[in-house]
């Protein structure tokens, strides 16, 4: 699974990545990949691979650092900055895009753009998060 986190600089990405590797049961630490590109968190036989492409200067930089290799295999890739790999960055499944809003808090729109990606925005329905799902 592909998941694109979307949002201007201080948005909270990074935190809300930090959050979802928690909740999935990530009990080390958790740093931004700024500097490494990927931090890679095993769980219970599932790899999350956190990106961070804020530092790329051009597209062909997610190539050169032979990224593409974590997207081909199983895991859950959570991509921030996504747009400066594009063309190159697979397509996402799900798009969390945050965003400041009024006394330091934060939105999030959830956005599923596979099938994958809704059904993963009904599981979140049914845990008690709320989103909106597009029609089928």
């Amino acid at each position: 699974m592909v998941v694109w986190l979307e949002g201007d600089l201080g948005a909270g990405k990074t935190t809300l990545v930090r959050g979802l590797l928690r909740a999935a049961g990530v009990t080390g630490s958790v740093r931004s990949p700024t500097y490494t590109l990927v931090e890679v968190h095993p769980v219970s036989g599932l790899d999350f691979y956190h990106f961070d492409f804020y530092r790329f200067n051009q597209p062909e930089d997610f190539l050169d650092a032979g990224l593409d290799e974590y997207f081909q295999g199983r895991g859950i890739c959570l991509v921030e900055w996504p747009d400066k790999a594009v063309p190159y960055l697979p397509g996402a499944d799900l798009h969390l895009g945050l965003r400041l809003a009024k006394n330091d808090s934060r939105e999030l729109e959830c956005r599923a753009t596979s099938e994958r990606g809704r059904a993963c925005l009904i599981a979140l329905n049914a845990a008690g998060c709320s989103s909106s799902l597009p029609p089928a």
